[in-house]
Formats: structure tokens, sequence, C-alpha cells
């Protein structure tokens, strides 16, 4: 198991790389798909006059579904955007125990956030939400992004125990 720049071990926590290869095609699949979707509702506006009905409503629900897809996999990748302000006025000890509680923070927002987004979606599923033209349903998209954000939380915390453990 090799490690990145900040002496992390590549796979967080055991199990993750399937999960971690499966998440990646989806993100693949979900990209192409808005890709191909663009590019065939231009041509077909420019072209022929015959926009794509629900390209729209297709775009978001893949755009959404891409975003919490990939979270995952910049968590676990630990590609989100830091700002080391004070970084190099601490030592190592010190440095460890804000890592820690940074990690402990994110790890509690991103379970408020699955929590709501889960309560949320259970709601759209009782009401019936669909989306206006195509009539897709709403809460299949929620649910995703509930379970991004709790794999997500874990994973963070993952991390931060990891980094607790680094020389």
């Amino acid at each position: 198991m090799s490690k990145d720049l900040y002496g992390f071990p590549d796979q967080p926590i055991k199990g993750w790389s399937p999960l971690s290869r499966a998440l990646g095609v989806m993100s693949v699949v979900f990209l192409v798909g808005l890709t191909l979707l663009t590019c065939v509702d231009v041509v077909a506006r420019y072209m022929f006059n015959a926009p794509i009905n629900g390209a729209f409503e297709l775009t978001q629900l893949m755009l959404a579904a891409l975003i919490f897809v990939a979270l995952p996999l910049t968590t676990a990748a630990r590609q989100h955007i830091e700002v080391d302000l004070l970084a190099g006025f601490m030592s190592k000890g010190m440095d460890k125990i804000t890592s820690l509680f940074a990690g402990l923070a994110s790890c509690a927002v991103l379970l408020v956030l699955s929590w709501r987004l889960a309560h949320h979606s259970i709601k759209l599923a009782q009401d019936g939400a669909v989306t206006n033209s195509l009539a897709l349903p709403l809460d299949p998209i929620g649910y995703l992004a509930s379970l991004s954000c709790l794999v997500s939380a874990g994973l963070v915390l993952a991390i931060s125990l990891n980094g607790m453990r680094k020389d």
C-alpha cells in the first residue's frame, strides 16, 4: 500500500477499492451521458429545430448524481480545498490535533447533511414529487445524495483517525 504526499495510505478503509471502482465507473457513465445528451440536444436544436424533450431535466438530474457520486472519491483522495494559514507555525502534535478536529467537524457536517437529505427524500417519495416534463421521481437522487454523504463521513473519519497514527 503506497502513501500520498501527506503520508496517508491510499486505501482509507478496508473494502474501499471495489466501491471506489464502482463509483468511478458511475461517475464516468454520468459524465459521458451528460456530454452526449448536451451534444445531441445542441445539434438537434440548432440544425433540425427539434430539441430533445426533457433534456434540461435529465441534465439537472445527471449533474446532481455526478456530483454526489464523485463526493466520496474526492473525499478519499483528500482533494477538497484546504487552507493551512497556521500550519507552518504549529508543532507536529498541534497540527495533528487541528487536523483531527477539522476531520471530526467535517464528519459531523456530512452526517447532518446525510440525515437531512434522507429526511427530505422520504418526504419527496411520500408526496410523489416528480420532474415537470418527464415525470421522473426526484427521491432516488435524494437517497443517492444522502448515501454519498454518509459514505464520505465514514471516509473523513477513517482518514482523520489514520492521520493521528502517522509519524
